[in-house]
């Protein structure tokens, strides 16, 4: 994903936000940490242990144990991030300048952190596996896609079920490389980009809007970002959910893998360049948090 000084584009307007929100502080998700906090309430020690190690699916753990932790990671982010965006409300129209755009940053590192909290109780590899601020194309790739499916979109469905589909018949711990960065799923990662930076044009415009009232643009922007981003981690949450690669019956084989990436599929992506469904949603803002 190469950034230069032009950031006018819609695709390269969202990649630009989405690193600047991967460096922020507390939204990188530590994956043991969290999978250790996360089920140390309803797993056994060697159950988190193999959960760590391989997977929560590997490890033998349920959809329906990991539908609870999910939904109580997604409504403490919620609760977190819709107070934080009250509190942007509170200074009115004078500190738009600043807020809007800190709101922006700070509202995807909330998406950032819900995405890689519900990927890795599904099965997914680490994200940010690397200690560096920078973020390689790959992961860039699925958390564009996760995005998508936040956001409604069908294509990001589609193919984010593609990626866990190879993700699943695959030994080695990390993303699909080729195919997230050259194959048949890169089409759909641009344009899911270009699609995701028109909406976040719009929902700054509103979001700037319902901040212009002191008090009770507080009240208008912790209630957007409550009735917007609880659904979107939910449909997160159901799409991952669904897929063969939180499914604890699934086993891996080695004649899947050839030199440790997965064989392609002959099948061809229908959906390669799809209308993407538009879904208007208002976005909010994100704060440090500590908690992995």
């Amino acid at each position: 994903m190469k950034q230069g000084k032009e950031v006018e584009n819609p695709e390269s307007r969202f990649f630009a936000v989405l690193l600047a929100a991967a460096k922020l502080p507390g939204v990188r998700i530590n994956r043991e940490a969290y999978l250790r906090s996360a089920l140390a309430r309803h797993c056994s020690e060697e159950e988190i242990r193999r959960a760590i190690e391989e997977t929560p699916a590997a490890a033998g753990i349920t959809v329906e144990l990991l539908d609870k932790v999910a939904n109580d990671s997604i409504r403490y982010e919620t609760a977190k991030v819709s107070a934080l965006s009250a509190a942007a409300g509170m200074p009115g129209i004078f500190a738009l300048p600043a807020t809007v755009p800190a709101d922006l940053a700070q509202y995807v590192g909330h998406m950032l952190r819900i995405a890689q909290k519900l990927a890795y109780l599904y099965s997914w590899p680490d994200l940010f596996a690397d200690e560096g601020e920078g973020v390689d194309d790959a992961t860039m790739s699925v958390l564009t896609l996760f995005f998508g499916v936040m956001f409604g979109t069908q294509s990001a469905n589609v193919a984010v079920g593609k990626v866990a589909g190879m993700m699943s018949k695959q030994v080695a711990k990390k993303l699909p490389q080729k195919a997230l960065t050259k194959g048949v799923i890169y089409p759909i990662v641009k344009k899911s980009a270009a699609y995701l930076g028109v909406q976040m044009t719009k929902q700054s415009f509103a979001k700037g809007v319902s901040k212009a009232i002191p008090i009770i643009g507080a009240v208008v922007s912790g209630g957007l970002t409550l009735s917007t981003y609880l659904p979107m981690a939910k449909r997160l949450k159901k799409h991952l959910a669904g897929l063969p690669l939180a499914d604890p019956s699934r086993r891996v084989t080695e004649e899947d893998v050839v030199d440790g990436e997965v064989m392609e599929e002959h099948e061809t992506f229908a959906s390669a360049d799809p209308e993407l469904h538009a879904r208007d949603t208002t976005a909010v803002m994100l704060d440090e948090d500590p908690r992995p």
